[in-house]
């Protein structure tokens, strides 16, 4: 049986993260990172991360600082935002992983938020493949229909009155995302309004995204309640010089009735997605 062990991982300027390996009975023969969507705790992950390890992939979780068992004290003293999460905190978890790994493969697994923010995390060149999870530009115009009619309440009333109010925005309250710390939301709304979503940051963020060369397989699902085709295709579309492998999968191809943005990671999609869509994009 795969063993769980806990520890803390120090982040590039020594924010103490909450991680864990997930390690197979024998020599691994690759190590993956499971990189967690928005708002989402690396428990989630666990049963993923645990099969992986059952597979002879050593796995590696974590959470963002705030979020998670990384949540230390008031969410409005969080000092983060989207960046400082890729730079900081998964620069320290595949820095962690590297290290492990020797000449073994490292791989990328991420979920939502995990796929976007790859070209912001050092050394993201020397990782063998990725994969990308129910992930695309959140640029709102282009959401799916069940979100796009509330995407402007959204970005336009509640965010900015519950920023200015809470100084973090409360999402466990309002039963959206879940809590957030104030400069993470702030960017994000900031990208979510705009129709290139993390290229508004400017010319070099365009070229960090076309400078990954690591090959990377898109699993995206037909019932995803907040990313369409078009933003999953945009987000894919920044990564220039990666070979790209996209997968559009309904829940009928599976004989399931539902997948959705989050479904993925459940156990009971080990042998239909996991098995069978997820271990080929590794090889």
């Amino acid at each position: 049986m795969p063993s769980t062990t806990p520890f803390t991982l120090d982040a590039a300027d020594g924010f103490p993260l909450a991680a864990h390996d997930i390690t197979p009975d024998g020599p691994p023969m690759a190590h993956a990172i499971i990189a967690p969507a928005m708002g989402v705790a690396q428990r989630y992950y666990a049963p993923f991360a645990t099969w992986l390890a059952s597979r002879g992939i050593q796995s590696t979780t974590f959470d963002y600082r705030g979020m998670g068992l990384s949540r230390r004290g008031p969410m409005r003293d969080v000092d983060a935002d989207l960046i400082r999460w890729a730079r900081d905190d998964a620069g320290a978890a595949l820095a962690h992983v590297r290290a492990r790994a020797g000449q073994a493969p490292v791989y990328w697994i991420g979920h939502s938020l995990g796929g976007q923010l790859l070209p912001f995390v050092p050394d993201a060149d020397r990782i063998t493949r990725v994969v990308t999870v129910a992930s695309g530009s959140g640029y709102w115009r282009d959401n799916s229909p069940a979100l796009r009619w509330r995407a402007p309440w959204l970005w336009y009333v509640v965010v900015p009155v519950a920023l200015r109010l809470a100084g973090y925005f409360p999402g466990k309250r309002l039963k959206k995302v879940g809590d957030l710390p104030y400069g993470v939301m702030a960017q994000w709304r900031a990208w979510c309004l705009h129709p290139e979503y993390m290229l508004s940051e400017g010319e070099q963020v365009r070229a960090q995204y076309a400078a990954l060369r690591t090959p990377i397989t898109s699993l995206s699902f037909t019932d995803d309640e907040y990313l369409s085709a078009e933003n999953i295709a945009s987000l894919h579309s920044f990564y220039t010089g990666a070979e790209r492998q996209m997968l559009r999968i309904a829940p009928a191809d599976i004989g399931e009735p539902r997948i959705g943005h989050f479904g993925f990671f459940r156990e009971r999609f080990a042998a239909t997605l996991w098995e069978r869509h997820l271990l080929p994009a590794l090889v």
